[in-house]
C-alpha cells in the first residue's frame, strides 16, 4: 500500500508537472502572472492518499519545472509555497470529514488561506528577488496598465493577485469535484 501511494504521488507530480506547462495569461492580470490548473492533480492528491501526498505533488511540480523556468525558480518556489498553502488545509479538513461537504469546505479554505498568504509571499520573497531581474517601477506600471490608479505593489498584490489566486484555487476545486470520484477509485486501487 505505501509503495502504491508513492507510485501515485509521483504519477500525479508529473501531471501536475505537464499542467503547469500549459499555462496562459488572462486579461485582467500582468501579462508576466499565467494561470494553470497545476494545483489540481495535487488537491486530487490531498483528498485520496493525503495531505503530505498533496504537498509532494507541489513539489516534484516545481522541481520538474525548475528545469526549463524563466524565473530563476523564484516562481516555482512561490508556486510551491501557494499550493502547499492550497492543498494542506483541504486535505488535512477532509482526512477528518470525509464527506463532500468536508471536501468543499477544505478546499474553500485552503482557496482562501492560498489567497491570503500570496501578498506576504510575492510582497516579501517573490517580488525582492524580481527586483534583481525588473526594476519595481515596472512591474508597477504592468499592474497599472490594467488599473491605472493602482497604488504601491502592497496595494496591487491585494487589488489583483489576493482574488486572482483565490479564484485559482476555486477553479481547481471546481474541477476536482467533476472527477475525483472517477479518479479516486484508480489511485486507491478500489476498483468495483
Amino acid at each position: 500500500m505505501k509503495t502504491r501511494k508513492l507510485v501515485m504521488t509521483a504519477m500525479l507530480g508529473a501531471v501536475a508537472s505537464v499542467l503547469m506547462a500549459f499555462s496562459f495569461s488572462v486579461p485582467f492580470m500582468p501579462s508576466f502572472i499565467k494561470l494553470d490548473i497545476s494545483e489540481l492533480p495535487a488537491l486530487i492528491g490531498a483528498f485520496a492518499i493525503g495531505p503530505l501526498s498533496g504537498a509532494a505533488v507541489c513539489l516534484i511540480k516545481n522541481l520538474v519545472n525548475l528545469t526549463q523556468t524563466t524565473t530563476g525558480g523564484v516562481g516555482e518556489l512561490s508556486n510551491f509555497l501557494l499550493g502547499v498553502c492550497f492543498v494542506l488545509p483541504a486535505g488535512l479538513i477532509y482526512k477528518h470529514h470525509k464527506t463532500r461537504l468536508g471536501a468543499l469546505s477544505g478546499s474553500l479554505t485552503g482557496a482562501v488561506l492560498m489567497g491570503i498568504m500570496s501578498v506576504p509571499i510575492n510582497y516579501f520573497l517573490t517580488y525582492p528577488i524580481y527586483q534583481n531581474f525588473m526594476p519595481l517601477e515596472a512591474i508597477l506600471n504592468a499592474y497599472r496598465a490594467i488599473f491605472p490608479n493602482a497604488g504601491g505593489l502592497l496595494g496591487c498584490l491585494v487589488m489583483f493577485n489576493l482574488p486572482y489566486t483565490i479564484l485559482k484555487g476555486l477553479i481547481s476545486t471546481a474541477i476536482a469535484f467533476v472527477v475525483y470520484k472517477h479518479i479516486s477509485v484508480i489511485i486507491k486501487g478500489k476498483y468495483s
